[in-house]
């Protein structure tokens, strides 16, 4: 469930709504076509985890078949993309809030979520699985509730809708490609789709302390087509179905506007709360992630220090701390551009995200050259297609960082990732220079002997 969870929020519940008034019905096709490039991603990291499966992955495997500085870039970015990431669900939450009160500021809402997360992460962890759990079946019964209400809207005509509720919504009013420019109008909206589909490769993340990795993750990762097909493309269906693509508008979720425009009011009151609580969850988790994630980069010497100390009752308080204080600059952008926070936020989150997916096809890429040789063993969970897939998979990042580019909305986030490249460069110099130990490179025979022992340790605990 959390899994599945993982794949459901603020992409979803609110930037479709922006991607539905750009690109109409068209949207579900941009959908389909980001779903296969995910699932040629997903089964990528399937390959890579069947054949040494380890906590953090992306780091550890870019680390691995590209060698230390790319490791340490992984690590970071990905610590940075949930830091941003948090800052886009605060952002969506004080959007939902004004659904009940307009007049509560958007920075306001936004500087209360940030802090109650903050100190909700202050206290004990022990229940965070099962309160995930519970999140994510709330997301995933809301989805399904508004699939089978709008079904019913459809085949039986009741409520408000039923009048003009009709499958030809998705073609009647201008066309399929019914944005402004047709299929570019599609084009254009991949970045926002991309961004919807961030977080599914966290299943990698917790492939170190799977039970069964040989049998949970292949299974988890083969869930992803069905996942993509119902939540988000039967959906976005049923949505565009039952309400014309022409009453959708940035900032709104559609989820809610279809609500309302069937005539329930009271259930358009609950699905706002529950793709409120929706981002909130996200973002608590971002929050509980980015600390950990301090503290593993500390002890392997890629960090400072200062994040590695625990607190009495185990918590990892100056990462979290840190993460929170940055993640109080969505509150600034909140007060500066209300209007446009969600949409800054969402292209710097994209590209930071993207790159973990390019690092992970790119070491896939690398590892299937070596076992080929028989310089490591082969994973038992090898990727249909490849190197094809991901060839095509990496073609379909870089052209949406190139539309990113064309976008002007989407274009800040192109700006800020040479800086933080420069960031990147010099900060390695420099821990490098204080700690060679930590960023030596291992041989191959090094990394066949971890896979190996990984290997007989999961066929032990199975």
């Amino acid at each position: 469930m959390i899994a599945i969870g993982g794949a459901i929020g603020t992409g979803l519940f609110l930037g479709a709504g922006k991607a539905i008034s750009k690109a109409g019905p068209s949207l579900i096709l941009a959908y389909a076509l980001a779903g296969l490039v995910i699932f040629f991603i997903m089964r990528a990291l399937g390959e890579l985890l069947m054949y040494r499966p380890v906590s953090g992955s992306f780091s550890e495997y870019a680390r691995e078949f590209l060698g230390p500085f790319f490791g340490y870039v992984t690590g970071w970015t990905y610590w940075l993309f949930w830091v941003v990431t948090g800052i886009t669900e605060v952002t969506a939450a004080a959007t939902y809030v004004h659904y009940w009160d307009k007049s509560i500021p958007q920075w306001v809402s936004a500087l209360i979520f940030t802090v109650v997360l903050y100190l909700a992460n202050l206290i004990s962890v022990k229940l965070f699985g099962e309160l995930e759990f519970w999140f994510s079946m709330v997301k995933v019964t809301a989805i399904i509730g508004m699939i089978l209400i709008g079904i019913g809207v459809l085949t039986l005509g009741f409520s408000d809708a039923g009048d003009t509720a009709s499958v030809s919504n998705l073609w009647s009013h201008g066309g399929f490609f019914a944005g402004d420019d047709g299929i570019t109008s599609m084009l254009m909206t991949l970045q926002i789709v991309m961004f919807a589909f961030l977080a599914v490769e966290l299943v990698g993340v917790t492939a170190g302390e799977a039970k069964d990795p040989k049998k949970t993750l292949p299974k988890a990762i083969n869930t992803v087509p069905w996942r993509i097909a119902v939540f988000y493309i039967g959906a976005l269906i049923i949505i565009l179905s039952v309400v014309p693509w022409t009453a959708f508008e940035a900032g709104k979720s559609p989820f809610v506007e279809a609500f309302a425009r069937i005539g329930l009011p009271a259930g358009a009151g609950i699905v706002n709360f529950v793709v409120l609580t929706a981002a909130l969850s996200s973002c608590n988790s971002g929050m509980y992630s980015t600390g950990r994630m301090l503290r593993d980069l500390a002890l392997n010497g890629q960090g400072p220090k200062f994040f590695g100390q625990l607190t009495k009752s185990g918590l990892p308080l100056r990462g979290t701390t840190f993460s929170a204080v940055l993640m109080l600059v969505g509150v600034w952008i909140n007060y500066q551009w209300p209007g446009e926070a969600f949409n800054y936020v969402v292209s710097f989150a994209t590209i930071s995200g993207m790159w973990a997916w390019i690092m992970i096809l790119v070491a896939q890429l690398r590892y299937r050259r070596k076992a080929d040789r028989g310089e490591l063993p082969q994973s038992e969970f090898r990727a249909p297609g490849a190197p094809w897939t991901s060839y095509f998979a990496l073609a379909f990042i870089l052209m949406v960082i190139v539309l990113m580019g064309i976008d002007e909305g989407s274009r800040v986030s192109l700006y800020c990732a040479p800086l933080w490249g420069l960031i990147m460069g010099v900060s390695y110099l420099v821990l490098k220079r204080r700690n060679p130990a930590a960023f030596e490179r291992k041989s191959t025979e090094h990394y066949a002997k971890l896979a190996a022992d990984a290997r007989a340790e999961a066929e032990h605990a199975a």
